[in-house]
């Protein structure tokens, strides 16, 4: 435990060089990739979305990839095609940018259903079906995915089945003039996020995952999750509450931050600050237009909350 500890907090520590005054952020996105979930961050532009993904990825000595996602990509685009090779006589798989460690799914809600449903298979098992032959993915393999929810032009809003697929939903936000002005040094000489080194390999990352999953989760808290989950289910106010992968996912989550803690055991206060980020996207709010849905599924959850009794 003490060794997975030191891992995790040099991992925090290099990314948080590159991503300053946001620990929080920094922290959950960790947490995601521990527990072997996906993340999505949404936030307006310029805030430094990609700058995380790109730190995550440059701290792991593994392959990383980034998609630029638009309104004409194809899912082959994603996934990969077969090509013909005349002097065989025969086709063959030319993998596609998923076939990689970490993938940054960047402005996601750009592309079309059709192109966002590439990633379904991929995130939930961990491989892809290309003209009816299965191929598995690398191990570890993480999507970070970013969308703007400020700009409605030409984006395709995420289905809920896709957003049931992300562990976490998290926003960056701007940061404190004092902090700005730090960030303004740190470009002085270039982009932070270009000088950083890998402090984890890829077998080191597993191993940490594998770590996360034998984290002690007491019945009480089990109780307390579905406490929760249950109450997003019957509250007058949603159409739909959490499903059961998100209570599996709320699970995983939990796991994952206690590592994050040094603890081997889960505590209440990991169920209450994971609740918002693991939970809010998974709920449809009756009657409320999209731009202010998400900020309104935040309140009931928090809501939910205070109202549900939590295990001493």
């Amino acid at each position: 435990m003490a060794e997975d500890h030191s891992l995790i907090a040099g991992l925090e520590r290099n990314v948080a060089s590159a991503i300053l005054g946001k620990p929080d952020t920094v922290r959950l996105a960790i947490v995601a990739m521990l527990s072997g979930g996906h993340l999505l961050v949404e936030d307006a532009p310029g805030v430094g979305k990609t700058s995380l993904a790109k730190a995550l990825a440059k701290s792991f000595d593994c392959d990383f990839k980034r998609l630029q996602f638009t309104p004409d990509m194809l899912p082959s685009d994603i996934l990969g095609s077969s090509v013909y090779l005349p002097s065989l006589g025969e086709f063959e798989f030319r993998p596609g940018p998923i076939f990689t460690n970490v993938l940054l799914a960047d402005e996601i809600n750009r592309t079309t259903p059709r192109t966002q449903s590439a990633l379904l298979e991929a995130m939930s098992e961990g491989q892809v079906s290309v003209e009816g032959k299965t191929h598995p993915l690398a191990e570890p393999f993480f999507v970070l995915a970013t969308q703007n929810p400020y700009e409605f032009e030409g984006t395709y809003p995420l289905p809920e089945n896709q957003l049931d697929r992300f562990m976490l939903c998290i926003e960056i936000g701007y940061p404190t003039r004092e902090v700005e002005r730090n960030v303004l040094t740190n470009h002085r000489d270039g982009e932070p996020v270009d000088r950083l080194k890998a402090v984890l390999t890829g077998d080191q990352l597993r191993q940490l995952q594998h770590s996360a999953r034998n984290i002690r989760v007491d019945d009480a808290i089990n109780d307390y999750m579905l406490d929760l989950i249950h109450a997003t289910r019957s509250h007058e106010q949603l159409q739909l509450g959490v499903s059961t992968r998100g209570a599996i996912t709320l699970y995983r989550a939990v796991q994952g931050l206690a590592l994050m803690e040094g603890r081997n055991y889960a505590i209440p206060d990991d169920v209450k600050r994971l609740a918002v980020p693991v939970l809010a996207h998974r709920i449809v709010v009756k009657g409320v237009l999209h731009e202010g849905r998400r900020d309104r599924a935040k309140m009931i959850i928090t809501q939910i909350l205070s109202k549900t009794r939590v295990p001493s």
